[in-house]
């Protein structure tokens, strides 16, 4: 008979989330969907806000990339003011902006993702974690431990704090760098780049092992959109939107991030607090794209750093449409990272003491757009006259991959899942292909659909009191 299996919740990503697989009568799946389950509503209780303590109030939305929603809240509200920031301070959001990818990265990678890498897909539950890594491969465990740390110090020194730093501010930054904090963090940068390197070496040694769910990980074709620069090379901070389809061909590029509007739609599904965020030309659902790590390396010319740019022949040898490959890219920014950071700290006013431009607003709209560990994030602002937020809008990367995970989700359960012999292995395997792509909830659930919610009252002894549902 026809039935439905339930993942709930979705285990080692950030926020809430299951997963309903639908199988026929022959017990073949028929269908399935990610489900997004929690919300939170960042959109609607800013409005009222003076603008200028949208950074910092952005920052709170996440607790693993909260540089990130600084970084586009600080750039719409640069937006607001119409002005053009000291070269010093651009430099400055660069490198936090990088510190963030690194730390954030090595969290995907280490702590979320290594256990199926390392200890494979059908390992023991209860092993499967950071804590198995540790016990089977103790260096690989530090080494991740070793470069969440190193990024979150360079966030720390530069900051002020590691976590809802708030020294990003409307014009620029609040403070200079010290040269004291500007020669550790170069004295951390060869340690890094070992480190790094040392995964990426015994990475490739792995990949071959995960063949199958590379290919079944490979079946939804979308296309792939992110930042470069003038060059095209890979950007995180300022640049041009760029989107390449499923055989490498670049179908738009020198689209400007301010007009995402033109180009870039938002719809409501039911079963998720989650947007689905579309390529508007090809249309819903037609326009299905992907950002993050993947999108961006399949999209750029180049990485534009000497050592990054050693790993991209391997990776485009690699199925560019697999989400598999996710960890590959993540590995080769955080390699990217160290570079760059090293090389911004070398600009020779990184020093200055002209850090920000003053100003009141002078526009009542600001968009900022950056690139997150997770894929490109827009922020975009309205203001009256009095500099209070009336209109915000939160296009974030989890939403902008939304349709792809949860198709996704259904290509890899009509692979692994059947019912006349199931186990655990075959539903981590569905999990796994979410963790691919890393998504951050808590950032991305500002919903304006009417997905169903119920709410259970539950007993000290576990029973069921009472049930509400709209």
């Amino acid at each position: 008979m026809a039935k439905t299996l339930v993942i709930d919740p979705v285990t080692r990503i950030e926020g809430h989330a299951k997963i309903t697989i639908y199988l026929d009568d022959a017990g073949e799946v028929q269908n399935a969907h990610f489900h997004v389950t929690q919300v939170r509503g960042f959109e609607k209780f800013c409005e009222g806000r003076p603008f200028h303590e949208m950074p910092s109030l952005m920052a709170r939305i996440c607790g693993i990339c909260p540089v990130s929603h600084l970084l586009a809240s600080a750039k719409a509200c640069d937006g607001l003011l119409a002005v053009r920031i000291p070269v010093p301070a651009a430099n400055l959001r660069r490198i936090l902006n990088l510190a963030q990818m690194i730390q954030s990265h090595a969290l995907s990678f280490f702590y979320l993702s290594s256990p199926d890498l390392l200890l494979g897909m059908d390992a023991e539950p209860a092993a499967r974690n950071l804590f198995g890594v540790a016990q089977q491969q103790p260096q690989i465990a530090r080494d991740g431990v070793r470069l969440r740390q190193m990024g979150q110090q360079m966030i720390e020194m530069l900051g002020g704090k590691r976590i809802h730093p708030s020294w990003v501010v409307p014009g620029g930054v609040n403070a200079p760098l010290s040269a004291e904090h500007r020669d550790k963090i170069l004295a951390m940068i060869p340690e890094g780049i070992t480190t790094v390197q040392r995964t990426i070496t015994w990475f490739k040694g792995v990949i071959e092992k995960y063949a199958p769910e590379i290919q079944t990980f490979s079946r939804v074709k979308t296309l792939f959109m992110g930042l470069v620069n003038g060059d095209g090379n890979l950007e995180f901070y300022h640049g041009y939107l760029r989107l390449g389809d499923a055989a490498g061909n670049i179908i738009a590029d020198h689209l400007d991030p301010v007009a995402y509007q033109d180009y870039i739609g938002e719809a409501v599904e039911p079963w998720s607090y989650l947007k689905s965020v579309f390529y508007k030309p090809q249309g819903y659902p037609a326009g299905i794209y992907r950002v993050g790590p993947l999108a961006r390396l399949n999209v750029v010319n180049a990485c534009g750093t000497p050592l990054a740019d050693a790993e991209m022949p391997f990776f485009r040898t690699l199925d560019r449409q697999s989400s598999f490959h996710y960890h590959y890219a993540r590995l080769i920014e955080i390699l990217h990272g160290f570079e760059k950071v090293q090389e911004l700290l070398h600009t020779p006013d990184i020093l200055s003491q002209r850090v920000r431009a003053e100003a009141m607003p002078n526009s009542n709209e600001g968009i900022g757009v950056a690139e997150a560990p997770r894929g490109t994030l827009i922020h975009h602002y309205k203001i009256d006259d009095n500099g209070l937020i009336t209109h915000a809008n939160l296009v974030i990367a989890t939403g902008h991959n939304n349709l792809a995970m949860d198709r996704s989700v259904y290509e890899v359960a009509k692979e692994y899942v059947k019912s006349a012999h199931m186990n655990e292995g075959m539903l981590n395997r569905v999990e796994a292909v979410i963790r691919t792509f890393d998504p951050c909830l808590s950032c991305s659930t500002h919903a304006i659909g009417q997905m169903p919610l119920q709410l259970e009252l539950i007993a000290p002894d576990g029973t069921v009191v009472e049930t509400l549902a709209r």
